[in-house]
């Protein structure tokens, strides 16, 4: 289980590292630059609650027979915000 989470976490740490291109002389070197470990532990975070409430909703889409909008809302924010931090953090 925690090699399992070590590899998520290294997933989501090479996603948000920023690349950027320096000169130095006549060649140009790429320097990579680690994201801050608070922001790949709240995105980390935010894709586990997202897995949650979507088992959650179909839990209750199986059981009561219901669509729940609330769950939904809830999901469509936590997408939103994850893609808001991997496009911020690229450009």
């Amino acid at each position: 289980m925690e090699r399992e989470v070590s590899i998520l976490r290294d997933i989501i740490r090479q996603a948000l590292m920023r690349k950027i291109a320096v000169k130095k002389g006549k060649r140009k070197a790429v320097i990579q630059i680690e994201p801050n470990p608070r922001l790949v532990y709240g995105v980390k975070f935010a894709v586990a609650m997202t897995m949650c409430l979507t088992t959650l909703e179909m839990a209750h889409m199986a059981f009561l027979g219901r669509w729940n909008s609330e769950i939904f809302a809830a999901i469509t924010g936590l997408i939103g915000t994850i893609s808001g931090i991997f496009i911020s953090q690229k450009t």
